[in-house]
């Protein structure tokens, strides 16, 4: 069993040489250690591995010696900006202000901008938030003050508590429970190791999370405006195609009176989701409906458990399966993935969808040098389908429906319309790359998925629905 600790180390001398005289003594071993002074001067995070009873008996321990962190304190940081004339002495009335509420200045910086004024930037520790209000009216009286949100300070102020006021921004932003807090904390601290080593400054990790969540949460309730279009395919069939500022497409196939839903978008907009589906789909009450899944990414499975059938290939059922029994899907198998998956599961109020729910009715194709290969067939309605898997590039079990007859294809996540995104998509599409490194397992073999795509288009008009922009229009010329 592995277990992440969130010490609280005292800055000096022997600090981690204690900590891990505790484990040792338990028998547990240390598997991961993150530590960064320039980000958080005393937050160190321990995974440990062994048995349950002496990992609970190391967290006794560690409280005793005061290293585990009390999530109960109200304590928190502020950052101020006092405008002072540019004068000798003129921060000293503050400074004595600060020292009578006993504030602890945990950041300061000021310069000279060329005007009659000086902007003083400070942090203050503040054990007891209900004094904040009656210090900010006392200053008002010397000067000009603004309270200004570390999210879009330049730099990071806190370094003492960083982590925990980091992540209480994120659970305001977006009503998470405080059960999910600490497996937040963890899998920021995580991103940020991961990202640090491949070269990445820390700051514009957590400024891409906390962006990533501001976006996600700013396109909620009534901001929720899909773009949506419908593009008719015969008589008797059409599909509309649902574009939500962030996460994947859905696109919803009307035929014979039936409705197959591809892919469903993020779960913490299920409830502006199905209030859609209702307004556009007359029929979606009464009318047999199921869905099926392009592959296991998050932004594409949150809606799952509104359907009672869910249709993906085999190894995207052996992924969801895996997540189901909390054992890690294919992403988190993927060291430079895990943390974001992590950090979207919470953010986005993600539940894995039950195994058995789910049809896997082709067969995935065995090890090939191929980039893509023919696994079966499907028909729904009017139309019919060559099924396609892809050989991982962008996530394993990855699939493709091709439709002959109507010309149109399902790409999923290989090949997405850039071009044809609107800004809050493409806003969208800039923060994973980056808290991932790559959004595809192997960008190489993604370039080779996409061009296989194309090279099975037959000659004429096609139009491409990928799960990310616009649906495209593609024309095939063949030269005799």
């Amino acid at each position: 069993m592995k277990k992440t600790y969130v010490t609280t180390m005292p800055d000096h001398i022997g600090a981690f040489l204690k900590a891990s005289r505790c484990f040792e003594s338990l028998g547990l071993n240390i598997t991961r250690v993150s530590y960064n002074k320039a980000v958080d001067v005393n937050t160190l995070f321990i995974d440990v591995e062994g048995e349950k009873d002496k990992l609970e008996l190391a967290e006794l321990q560690l409280r005793e010696i005061g290293y585990l962190r009390n999530t109960a304190e109200e304590k928190s940081v502020v950052l101020l900006e006092f405008r002072l004339l540019d004068v000798p002495g003129s921060v000293t009335d503050v400074l004595e202000l600060i020292d009578e509420f006993k504030f602890n200045i945990s950041y300061i910086s000021s310069q000279e901008n060329g005007t009659e004024y000086q902007l003083f930037k400070m942090g203050l520790f503040v054990e007891h938030p209900d004094k904040i209000t009656e210090f900010l009216s006392r200053a008002e009286k010397l000067c000009d003050v603004r309270v200004i949100d570390y999210n879009r300070s330049e730099k990071i102020f806190d370094n003492s508590i960083f982590y925990n006021s980091f992540v209480s921004s994120l659970v305001e932003t977006m009503q998470i429970s405080e059960e999910n807090k600490n497996a937040l904390l963890v899998n920021a601290n995580l991103a940020m190791q991961t990202l640090d080593e491949t070269g990445l400054s820390p700051y514009r990790t957590f400024d891409s999370i906390s962006k990533f969540a501001e976006l996600l949460a700013a396109c909620r309730g009534e901001a929720f405006n899909p773009r949506i279009t419908r593009h008719e395919i015969s008589e008797n069939t059409d599909i509309l195609l649902i574009e939500p500022p962030c996460g994947s497409n859905t696109m919803i196939i009307r035929s014979g009176g039936k409705l197959l839903f591809i892919d469903s978008g993020y779960a913490c907009y299920k409830e502006e989701m199905l209030r859609l589906f209702e307004k556009i789909l007359p029929e979606y009450k009464t009318a047999e409906k199921k869905i099926l899944i392009t592959h296991a990414d998050l932004d594409h499975c949150g809606l799952l458990s509104e359907f009672e059938e869910v249709i993906a290939s085999e190894k995207t059922k052996e992924c969801l399966a895996l997540e189901f029994e909390e054992q890690g899907g294919f992403r988190e198998r993927n060291a430079l993935h895990k943390p974001y998956i992590g950090i979207c599961k919470i953010l986005t109020s993600y539940e894995p969808c039950n195994p058995e729910k789910i049809k896997a009715p082709w067969k995935s194709a065995e090890k090939s040098a191929a980039p893509l290969c023919q696994t079966g067939f499907f028909d729904f309605g009017e139309l019919h389908f060559e099924v396609y898997e892809g050989s991982g590039g962008h996530l394993s079990g990855e699939t493709v429906l091709i439709d002959y007859q109507h010309h149109i294809a399902f790409t999923g996540d290989i090949y997405i319309n850039l071009k044809g995104m609107t800004p809050e998509q493409a806003k969208y599409n800039t923060y994973a790359p980056i808290l991932m490194t790559s959004v595809d397992t192997d960008p190489v073999l993604c370039a080779e998925e996409r061009r296989a795509v194309l090279q099975r288009l037959g000659a004429g008009g096609w139009k491409i629905f990928g799960s990310h922009g616009a649906a495209k229009e593609y024309s095939v010329n063949i030269e005799k």
